[in-house]
């Protein structure tokens, strides 16, 4: 297995457990939307995740400015598309299995957006963000 995709989940780990406890914050905690609690609890997220990932996962060289806006590309494309694919799986689940109780829905859309925006990521920041640097270093 490639050393930079374990040291991402590595760092994934530590991403994941600041920008879910931060959606979970604003979803529950402060009754903010769907949208507005993933959006805020991926930006705090993102923020750990790109100085971990520049300094741990690739071991970047790049510019932080070029690297910067190529990641926050990345970031708000797999944001976007990931948080949609999660509550649109979400809701359809909800939706076709009785069992399922329908107020846990916005729960598991953020599971599942998470799950698609993990693989997601790490395919964007090593093929876009870091790509010359970690193939530098493989």
């Amino acid at each position: 297995m490639n050393h930079s995709f374990i040291r991402f989940l590595l760092v994934g780990v530590i991403n994941t457990i600041v920008g879910l406890s931060a959606m979970y914050l604003f979803l529950h905690g402060f009754s903010l939307s769907y949208w507005a609690s993933t959006f805020i609890g991926n930006i705090i997220g993102a923020c750990v995740s790109y100085f971990l990932n520049r300094t741990f996962t690739f071991k970047s060289s790049a510019a932080v400015g070029k690297s910067m806006l190529r990641f926050s590309i990345v970031i708000l494309a797999c944001y976007f598309i990931s948080y949609y694919l999660g509550e649109k799986i979400a809701l359809y689940l909800f939706s076709q299995l009785s069992f399922l109780r329908e107020k846990y829905a916005q729960d598991a859309a953020v599971l599942f957006g998470t799950g698609i925006y993990t693989i997601s990521n790490y395919l964007g920041q090593r093929l876009f963000v870091f790509q010359k640097i970690e193939t530098e270093n493989t």
